[in-house]
């Protein structure tokens, strides 16, 4: 296992590789963490694809985890294009951009499909777990189940939500 931070827009992106990124085993496993906000800890029982020597490749996306944390940032600068870029630079760091697979979780798998409209040439396969093929479909979606919910906790939501403090307990 080794880790390391990958330079990115002058920013840092930590990650973590278990076994070996050699060209002759199989082609590593890069893994997409969900969120935005969340980690790669919870993906960590994808080490056990390193038994028949495949590398698994974990890291957390700039903004949270062990990468640079940027809480200053307006909405305008978290984009898609952004995480897509930093994948890329990640992939080129770790010197396999030209024989990988993806396997991307919830937003993780968003992003995912993001990479791979880029035609990648060393995108070997991509695996999409608990996620969707199309944000507005999912955004359509949550918001029928959201209105299910009883009022009072609607209320709670939408009133958090304007105020901006989706970080205070009530709202979790």
């Amino acid at each position: 296992m080794s880790e390391g931070r990958a330079q990115f827009d002058g920013h840092e992106t930590w990650y973590r590789v278990v076994g070996e990124l050699s060209g002759d085993g199989p082609a590593p496993l890069v893994t997409l963490h969900g969120g935005p906000g969340a980690t790669h800890d919870y993906l960590l029982s994808m080490t056990d694809l390193g038994r028949d020597g495949r590398a698994v490749v974990f890291y957390d996306q700039i903004g949270n985890g062990n990468s640079t944390h940027l809480p200053d940032r307006g909405a305008d600068f978290w984009t898609v294009e952004l995480f897509v870029r930093e994948l890329a630079n990640l992939l080129e760091h770790l010197g396999i951009a030209d024989r990988y697979h993806v396997l991307g979780q919830s937003w993780g798998g968003f992003l995912a499909q993001e990479h791979a409209l880029t035609k990648p040439q060393g995108l070997r396969s991509l695996v999409l777990s608990n996620t969707a093929a199309s944000f507005p479909a999912f955004v359509e979606a949550a918001n029928r189940w959201r209105a299910e919910l009883p009022p009072e906790v609607e209320a709670t939501l939408r009133r958090h939500e304007e105020a901006g403090t989706t970080d205070d307990p009530e709202y979790m």
